[in-house]
């Protein structure tokens, strides 16, 4: 008889192992939910006073100052508190907790001790934050998002004018909203990920009823690859000034329209009124602005910097978008760039060649922003940092996008192309001149 219970006994056991194999496999999000996060949340609740006194995270009953006739004597204090928190919220690849400060407390350091809460927890990765004031906000990661960015934890459909790209550390999908942030700049070194995130951006887009436009002056070798999705392509900077002119004045005809009908952007308008959305692709901003030091080439770069500002400033509530590209994007490429910069309000870093490429893509948003991109490694590949979600910033990888997978992409939906007469004859022309 115990023979046949301990036979069933093993039996169970090893259909357990292979379930939750299985499990973890076809459903990390539920396997976490079983199994990982009661043992995590465990340790947090039987480790949080320990880890809070040994990272100086706790305060004593009464300060540790004392007055001794004209001498200040301080000491450590002998009986301390813990700062309150609340008890780990599961999440769908990790824990997140909110924790009360006491009066006199700052995150700094919570933010120091986030390498010990790792540690202490087993946990992947801990990061800090301060969502309002006097609490803080430790969000635990137990494995690392971004090793398959084609599968985040928790998905998102994709709404007009967004395009799901990637995913980011919190196992969420990486969304880039236009209607939400309406332009964005993505820096990078070469072979940092940003042809690898633009071609996975123009696959989500190609589905959308979404005007696309291309400027690729390094002669269409990127952006070439789609030209039967999109509605305009330039290829050297000649064309870039026909199209972004040919862009302003559109603009301009769809400011007309929302005056006459009494709306604020093309959103108000009704659905047989309103123009096509446009997303402008820039590939290499540099390229446009490089000059050999001749006049024409000077006035051909100043009108291109005129232009890409005017739709940055105005083409928000008209329905035009811009996204621009490039290695390095300051003010050391010519006037302007430093004005454009600041109209684009998403901004993407991947691994940068000097401390400067990213400070000037982050830094002017979030100072702990920087220092993370200079960590990314060369074999973190279209891992990035980004920004424009309320302010913050975290970490994402965009979903490896083959050129074979954007080429089939564009040919399976190139009928859905807006034909804009306007855009076609500034391509034409800009070609002939």
């Amino acid at each position: 008889m115990n023979s046949i219970v301990l036979a069933f006994a093993l039996a169970l056991l090893a259909w357990l192992l292979v379930v939750g194999k299985e499990l973890r496999r076809r459903r990390p999000e539920w396997h976490w939910y079983l199994s990982g996060y009661p043992r995590a949340a465990l340790r947090v609740v039987f480790t949080w006073r320990k880890v809070a006194h040994l990272n100086d995270l706790a305060v004593s009953h009464k300060p540790n100052r004392r007055v001794l006739g004209d001498l200040a004597v301080r000491g450590e204090p002998l009986r301390t508190r813990t700062p309150r928190y609340s008890f780990p919220r599961p999440t769908p690849n990790g824990l997140e907790l909110l924790v009360r400060l006491h009066p006199g407390q700052t995150p700094a350091p919570f933010l120091a001790a986030a390498d010990a809460f790792a540690h202490t927890w087993r946990m992947h990765a801990v990061r800090v934050t301060s969502p309002e004031r006097g609490v803080v906000l430790i969000t635990a990661t137990a494995i690392d998002p971004l090793e398959h960015p084609d599968r985040p934890a928790v998905r998102e459909s994709a709404a007009l004018l967004s395009a799901v790209v990637g995913a980011l550390e919190t196992g969420r999908a990486w969304v880039m909203d236009f209607r939400r942030v309406p332009h964005w700049l993505i820096v990078g070194a070469t072979q940092s990920g940003k042809s690898t995130l633009i071609a996975r951006l123009i696959t989500q887009l190609a589905p959308q009823p979404v005007a696309l436009v291309g400027i690729d002056c390094k002669g269409g070798m990127e952006l070439g690859l789609v030209e039967q999705r999109l509605s305009a392509l330039a290829t050297c900077r000649s064309e870039a000034v026909t199209v972004l002119g040919a862009l302003v004045t559109d603009m301009q005809e769809r400011m007309s329209l929302c005056r006459a009908a009494g709306a604020r952007s093309i959103w108000d308008l009704p659905d047989k009124q309103r123009p096509v959305p446009i997303v402008v692709i820039v590939d290499e901003l540099a390229e446009l602005y490089l000059t050999n030091g001749s006049k024409d080439q000077r006035a051909e770069a100043e009108q291109c910097s005129t232009y890409l500002l005017r739709l940055a400033q105005l083409g928000a509530a008209l329905g035009v978008h811009l996204v621009v590209a490039g290695q390095r994007v300051g003010s050391d490429l010519g006037p302007g760039v430093t004005a454009l910069r600041a109209q684009l309000g998403g901004r993407i870093c991947h691994r940068v060649n000097d401390p400067g490429t990213a400070e000037m893509a982050l830094g002017d948003l979030n100072k702990d922003a920087v220092v993370v991109a200079q960590s990314i490694s060369e074999t973190e590949q279209g891992v990035a940092v980004t920004t424009g979600d309320l302010g913050g910033w975290m970490r994402g990888r965009s979903r490896l996008t083959t050129p074979a997978e954007v080429q089939a992409t564009a040919a399976e939906f190139a009928d859905l192309t807006p034909h804009l007469p306007y855009l076609a004859n500034a391509v034409e022309g800009g070609a002939d001149a």
